[in-house]
């Protein structure tokens, strides 16, 4: 479809990539949940602290680097090499594609791994808290 004006051309150019941004996420998200049905899913795309890098210069996508964090009973008695490869397995054609996911950061948990880190940063945060606490002088 063309333009009659730079600032559409710029306006369209701008929806197509936001677009774009929109159908990889969802992509993501759906593939990730049917397979996995987790309960935790956390999808961030981390493409534009990657776009300086030599091997993305010329590349016309915008969704390459993506990490997530996946918490899901499928993971139950599986070391996280195994769990990294059943996620690289379900996004082999997203991956394979040109232009397309260039790199995943993961973080694949079970329901008991993600409460156990929990319960850890709530303690942490909670002695940081009380030494904050004791460190006030009395007024």
């Amino acid at each position: 479809m063309s333009s009659n004006t730079p600032v559409e051309d710029t306006i369209r150019a701008k929806v197509s990539l936001v677009c774009r941004c929109l159908v990889t996420f969802m992509l993501l998200t759906l593939q990730i949940t049917a397979a996995f049905n987790p309960q935790t899913l956390e999808i961030y795309n981390d493409s534009h602290l990657h776009s300086h890098h030599k091997a993305m210069q010329g590349s016309t996508s915008s969704e390459t680097h993506f990490r997530l964090v996946i918490t899901s009973d499928a993971f139950d008695s599986k070391m996280q090499p195994a769990r990294h490869r059943m996620v690289y397995a379900l996004l082999r054609d997203e991956m394979a594609q040109d232009g397309g996911i260039h790199a995943l950061q993961l973080r694949t948990l079970t329901p008991e791994e993600e409460q156990r880190q929990q319960k850890k940063r709530d303690e942490e945060a909670r002695a940081k808290a009380e030494a904050a606490a004791a460190a006030e002088p009395e007024t």
